[in-house]
């Protein structure tokens, strides 16, 4: 009897999932490679920025559908002059298999201290980068 009703309840879960009305998606979209840069290519990847650069955000996806949803969400962790764990800015870009870059300028010198970036796959967290702005230099 047992054996009997897992394997009703088995059939009863397959007709849910292939039925047509079902919303269920699985993707096997992944982001293959993420690194910070100094360009827009990746050619210079970095950890450590300079108050007025541009933060580049480089990143390969594989195996993705055209309507594969990639987030960057920047975030000051503790820079100077700014509340702890700031929210910066989010940008999602709707995409496929391809390079897909983010960057993120200031009009002013960024404040010098620790920064991440949170990338998100279709509205799931997938990697944190992390990066820092050093102090500017005497001179």
């Amino acid at each position: 009897m047992k054996a009997y009703s897992v394997g009703v309840w088995v059939v009863v879960a397959l007709l849910i999932v292939t039925s047509p009305g079902c919303q269920c998606q699985v993707s096997t979209a992944n982001i293959r490679d993420a690194k910070m840069a100094k360009d827009k290519d990746g050619n210079e990847p970095a950890t450590v920025f300079a108050p007025t650069d541009t933060f580049y955000c480089v990143l390969r996806l594989a195996n993705a559908p055209d309507d594969t949803v990639v987030k960057a969400v920047w975030t000051a962790v503790e820079a100077q002059g700014t509340e702890p764990g700031f929210k910066i800015n989010e940008t999602p870009k709707e995409t496929s298999s391809a390079a897909v870059n983010f960057s993120l300028s200031n009009s002013d010198p960024w404040p010098p201290g620790k920064y991440k970036v949170d990338l998100y796959l279709n509205d799931k967290l997938d990697q944190t980068l992390e990066f820092t702005v050093a102090a500017p230099t005497g001179g």
